[in-house]
């Protein structure tokens, strides 16, 4: 399965930027546009492992809980 690189922009906007067969090339690509980026640029970088675009885009348009927080 491939790694998709995305822009999420504001309001839960997806730019495909990229895909990739290999994480580590899917990672590298990501760490150096998340460096390119001038302070301020709205959107986040995200690397998502799915069977297919439409998967990748769903998985991140999905609202994810917070996880435990703290020591109980």
């Amino acid at each position: 399965m491939p790694y998709y690189l995305y822009r999420i922009q504001p309001l839960g906007v997806l730019k495909k930027l990229d895909q990739f067969e290999r994480f580590a090339e899917a990672s590298a690509q990501a760490k150096a546009l998340r460096a390119a980026d001038a302070p301020g640029t709205p959107g986040k970088v995200k690397v998502m492992f799915a069977e297919n675009e439409l998967q990748a885009e769903d998985l991140l348009s999905q609202v994810r809980e917070a996880g435990p927080s703290g020591d109980d």
